[in-house]
């Protein structure tokens, strides 16, 4: 065990020596991969709440599709299955696009992850107190500066403990990013473990890692939910 840290641990937490691996790989997959999903899901959750059919249907069937089948497969289609298509491969920016792992590996997540916010912001629009819209535009609030202002505001302060939960789950999903080649935690300890055959302590190594990062990310969002969610809780 000693030795295989002594060897790994810099694996393990940043660097190969020539690559960022491990730890920080995870920690810039997920990050990169919320922010682009937690961005395109408040204009995704507007549309999905939308009254006019031609807008809600598109979205969704988008958050059906990639909630209805397995991240994995999803990852495989970005990194194998679109590169495949000659179309793709004689235009230089997608061909660039697509023959880079890294961001086959982002593109996927972001999608994924994407589509479970959007709902989680959906179902947070649609509970909201109707008493509250009906002040805001007795106030003169309406169109975008509804949702501006009053609406989103209140639906992401309220979906926090829901989106919580999804983070978590992207976390431990990213360790499917071994697949496209992506150096995360998982990999270095397949990596460890091929060359050491230290199979319980390679990816014991790996489980403490992923779970000190649950719990940090638990804390965080535990913080948050005091600061931001007080005025939910029972009057003194």
């Amino acid at each position: 065990m000693i030795e295989l840290l002594q060897e790994y641990w810099r694996a393990f937490l940043y660097t190969d020596g020539t690559n960022i691996t491990g730890l920080a790989m995870t920690m810039w997959l997920l990050s990169a991969s919320l922010a682009f999903g937690f961005v395109a899901s408040i204009p995704l959750s507007i549309a999905r709440v939308s009254r006019r059919a031609w807008i809600r249907w598109p979205v969704q069937f988008y958050t059906y599709l990639f909630r209805g089948t397995p991240l994995y497969i999803q990852l495989l289609i970005c990194y194998t299955g679109i590169y495949s298509i000659a179309a793709v491969r004689e235009q230089p920016l997608l061909d660039a696009f697509f023959r880079d792992a890294m961001n086959c590996t982002i593109l996927a997540f972001a999608l994924n992850t994407c589509a479970y916010t959007t709902e989680i912001f959906a179902g947070a629009i649609r509970s909201m107190n109707h008493g509250e819209i009906e002040a805001a535009k007795a106030y003169g609030l309406h169109g975008w500066k509804l949702y501006a202002y009053i609406i989103m505001p209140s639906a992401l302060r309220r979906s926090l403990p829901f989106y919580s939960n999804e983070v978590i789950l992207m976390l431990h999903s990213t360790t499917v990013a071994f697949t496209a080649t992506v150096p995360d935690i998982l990999k270095v300890a397949r990596d460890a473990n091929s060359a050491t055959y230290l199979t319980f302590q390679s990816f014991g190594i790996a489980a403490l890692i992923y779970l000190c990062v649950t719990f940090t990310l638990v804390g965080l969002f535990r913080l948050a939910e005091r600061r931001w969610l007080a005025f939910l809780g029972p009057a003194h």
